[in-house]
């Protein structure tokens, strides 16, 4: 598995069925269970997979307000990140609001709080969720060799997500 390519792409994430709604996750070499709960009839293993994101995007918010006070020499014990998030009330299903929470350490600079938030605002998961990237999906069977795939489409506005079948009928 390599982790970067010479043109900075991340490759190699692995994500395979073990049973009823639940998914193994490989990460260069990390483990990650996704599942659905009990009320969903899953077996509740592991988070969800949007819960996954939306941690991404909590974790990735974290890691960049650690780095932020470090580098300005504040201690980072008691750093937390707080969120929640509800679903879209309309379709697609998607998150239709995040809200974060940045908890700073007893005696954090007041004068530093703007600048903690303009850092935390601009993680790579917050960025590529506001300037959406471009999605390529396609369908391969088990055995068949892949066909090439085509060039990518240009991104698509921010905030949506654009997915290509190829030569697949889909059915609703």
């Amino acid at each position: 598995m390599r982790d970067l390519d010479e043109v900075g792409t991340m490759t190699d994430i692995l994500v395979e069925y073990e049973q009823g709604d639940r998914f193994r996750i490989t990460v260069r070499g990390h483990e990650l269970v996704v599942d659905q709960p009990l009320d969903d009839g899953g077996g509740d293993d592991g988070p969800t997979p949007v819960e996954v994101f939306v941690a991404g995007l909590a974790s990735c918010v974290a890691y960049y307000a650690g780095h932020y006070l470090r580098r300005h020499d504040i201690p980072v014990e008691g750093l937390a990140v707080e969120c929640d998030f509800a679903f879209a009330e309309d379709r697609p299903a998607r998150v239709g609001r995040v809200t974060l929470r940045i908890i700073v350490p007893e005696g954090f600079p007041e004068g530093r709080r703007a600048g903690l938030l303009a850092v935390a605002e601009h993680c790579t998961v917050h960025n590529s969720i506001r300037q959406a990237p471009e999605v390529a999906m396609t369908v391969e069977v088990q055995g068949v060799p892949p066909a090439g795939l085509e060039p990518a489409h240009p991104a698509p506005e921010a905030g949506a997500l654009s997915t290509e079948l190829r030569g697949l009928a889909t059915e609703v």
